[in-house]
């Protein structure tokens, strides 16, 4: 009996170890897990340690859901400790009250794929973005609240501001994402690049910065707010550096560390324009400059770019492709020798964080454009940066009673301020030569100089061909007549001249006359095309269209197909800048020279094309027409 006693109670000590043991450790992990994220004067503070950030930006909705975890691996085999992102307002919330986080609007799912590979996340919810993104990330239907004054210490604006940034935080908490639940967000960001445009809003720009911060520090998510290009960015909100170089930025507080929130990679592309490129000799210099001058994060914008998926495109005039000629391209394809030279650099900084959180550099001038950082510890640890900023000679330089070569325009990183084991204009890694294979395009034309084709196509009916076209006197600007649903927007007007002598100046044509505020034009007399007209870039939107048209005495008609190639995007104000033709519009060279203005008549309005709402884009239209020829210099099809 006894000994049936005593083992009884040895299985119930074993039983208590076993359970507190088992208790303990699931109290460590998930203490390990919270991490309290703080910053002093040299870096972002992870449950008290100084970190040196490498980050790389990834716009959740430019890629596909498919896409994100090859993206942030690559991202991590990389180099990186962070990834990047803007919330998007339009995406998620197109009508006003009604969210959408699915697919490629999933932002939990983003950020938790992001955590699960071991990665930190700082979440720029603006919610401006800017981004070449269409209206700046702005849903169109705050245009239209009555009173509404975009980015300005304006009442209706800001109640919607602090609403849906609410809302994002919210969701963050909600799905424990920050850092003080034990989720991958380490920081956030509201409002962005503010600082470069602030002035065009007077004594009012200040107050509504001081109260973003106020605003978004009250949230309490348990990690640091930044505002990005705001050097009057209030404590305890981080002000930080974007451009293409940033080693001479200093926050606006000696209690702040040195950050860089956007490292252009490239540029993004406008139609028309050259493909952008930035080497990654110049890329690499400036990332080791910054961090040579005290810099300990920085963010590359972007790390991949993606696509411009459907009417997401700002501008106007940004193309769809927004691969900016990052490190991993438009595709998810790793873009050699990019990503592997700055996967080197990324290695050879990790091998000087310690040396880089201990302390700030010393600088020594070893000759013209030629300079050395160093970083020593207490304990003798020693890490230097040699850098040559000269633009067109190699030097060799004396550091330490050694002898070292640099480039023009280079960085040389020593973690033991001895040994070179990166620079930055030397690039060792491989290139990958990808040889596309494939037919080529061949454009095979019969006798009657048709084309040979395989293609498809549908015939769109000039002018108006919809039930729900509205008439109104004078000339409608086009955002506020479209609310943006449609790129489109058919002016439509059908008249006559007066009389019964002939109007027209003997021997000559009578021009059309259309002004318009962009972003691209096509004008159609009696059904036939007169002329199309373009604006240049999103400075010179504006367009103006002249040319000759055939006309009869008698009744006639005008169509002008107006079109939007993406919203702006930037500037103070941006929201304001309107589209489509405000006027005038004029049939000039008349008899006598006369001049009849149009602009005031009765024109009639239709937003969109027949074929945009007969299910076109997914294919499930049956006006597809198919026929071996493909019709030549027909509009509209």
């Amino acid at each position: 009996m006894m000994k049936k006693v005593v083992i009884i109670v040895v299985l119930m000590l074993l039983s208590i170890i076993i359970t507190t043991t088992l208790s303990m450790s699931v109290s460590s992990t998930t203490t390990d897990t919270v991490a309290a994220v703080t910053y002093d004067e040299r870096a972002l503070l992870i449950n008290g340690k100084r970190r040196v950030l490498i980050s790389g930006s990834i716009h959740y909705p430019r890629s596909t859901p498919e896409m994100w975890p090859d993206l942030i691996q690559k991202s991590k085999e990389g180099g990186l400790d962070v990834i990047e992102t803007y919330v998007f307002w339009n995406l998620h919330e197109p009508v006003r009250n009604q969210f959408d986080f699915q697919g490629r609007s999933d932002l939990v799912k983003f950020i938790k794929l992001v955590g699960e590979a071991g990665l930190y996340l700082h979440l720029r919810i603006g919610p401006y973005v800017c981004a070449e993104w269409n209206y700046g990330g702005f849903p169109l239907w705050l245009h239209f609240i009555p009173g509404i004054q975009f980015r300005t210490d304006n009442q209706p604006f800001k109640m919607e501001m602090q609403r849906f940034t609410t809302k994002i935080v919210q969701l963050m908490k909600q799905e424990k994402l920050y850092a003080s639940q034990g989720g991958p967000i380490i920081l956030s960001q509201i409002e962005n690049e503010y600082g470069n445009i602030q002035s065009g809003y007077g004594s009012a720009a200040k107050s509504y910065i001081n109260w973003s911060a106020s605003m978004a520090t009250s949230l309490d998510t348990g990690v640091p707010w930044v505002m990005c290009q705001q050097a009057d960015a209030p404590d305890p909100i981080i002000n930080t550096c974007n451009g293409f170089y940033c080693d001479q930025f200093t926050p606006n507080s000696n209690k702040k560390p040195k950050m860089w929130t956007e490292n252009w990679s490239g540029w993004f592309l406008s139609f028309g324009g050259a493909v952008p490129h930035r080497p990654v000799e110049d890329l690499a210099f400036a990332v080791a400059r910054f961090f040579q001058r005290g810099g300990t994060f920085q963010n590359y914008y972007m790390y991949h770019g993606g696509t411009n998926f459907g009417r997401s495109t700002g501008g106007p005039f940004i193309a769809t492709s927004y691969d900016y000629d990052a490190p991993i391209d438009e595709y998810g394809l790793v873009r050699q020798p990019k990503w592997g030279h700055l996967k080197d650099l990324h290695k050879a900084i990790k091998l000087c964080e310690e040396a880089l959180i201990a302390t700030d550099p010393t600088s020594t001038s070893l000759g013209s454009n030629l300079e050395a950082h160093v970083y020593k510890t207490n304990s003798g640890v020693c890490a230097a940066f040699l850098a040559n900023v000269g633009t067109q000679s190699d030097a060799t330089v004396s550091f330490n009673g050694n002898s070292y070569h640099l480039p023009a325009w280079s960085v040389s990183i020593l973690p033991d301020c001895k040994t070179v084991v990166f620079n930055t204009a030397k690039v060792n890694s491989q290139v990958v030569n990808a040889k596309l294979t494939s037919h080529s395009l061949e454009e095979t034309s019969d006798s009657s100089g048709a084309f040979s084709s395989g293609w498809s196509w549908v015939d769109e009916p000039v002018g108006i061909s919809k039930s729900n076209a509205i008439t109104k006197p004078g000339l409608l600007e086009q955002i506020n007549t479209t609310a943006d649903v449609s790129d489109y927007l058919w002016y439509s007007l059908s008249t006559q001249i007066q009389g019964t002598e002939p109007f027209l100046k003997e021997g000559t044509k009578p021009v059309i006359h259309v002004e318009s505020l962009g972003h691209a034009l096509h004008a159609f007399i009696n059904g036939k095309l007169a002329g199309s007209a373009t604006g240049e870039s999103s400075s010179k939107r504006s367009l103006t269209l002249e040319t000759p048209v055939t006309l009869a005495p008698g009744k006639f008609t005008i169509d002008l197909m107006s079109l939007t190639v993406g919203l702006q995007n930037y500037g103070a104000f941006f929201d304001t800048v309107g589209a489509g033709i405000t006027g005038p519009v004029k049939l000039k060279g008349l008899q006598n020279g006369s001049t009849i203005d149009l602009s005031s008549y009765q024109w009639t309005y239709q937003i969109g094309l027949k074929g945009e709402d007969s299910g076109l884009s997914d294919g499930s239209s049956t006006q597809w027409i198919v026929l071996p020829s493909l019709p030549k210099k027909q509009p509209l099809k």
